[in-house]
């Protein structure tokens, strides 16, 4: 049975989820390729929307706090 996560690795693991999913949706298009090659996650998109701008701040700002 797996171990629960406390507090500072769930945001961590937020934190990084983020940044990968920052990382898919800020990147150009290939030229001459298609358009529409970006995968992201939708789900995770609208997750992100919903979020207070202090806490996806929070969020991005991570690794700058320690």
């Amino acid at each position: 049975m797996p171990r629960k996560l406390n507090r500072d690795e769930k945001r961590s693991l937020r934190a990084a989820n983020l940044a990968v999913f920052m990382k898919q949706y800020g990147r150009q298009r290939q030229k001459g390729v298609e358009p529409n090659d970006r995968q992201y996650d939708r789900e995770q998109e609208e997750a992100i929307k919903r979020l207070k701008p202090e806490d996806l701040d929070a969020l991005l700002r991570d690794d700058e706090e320690d």
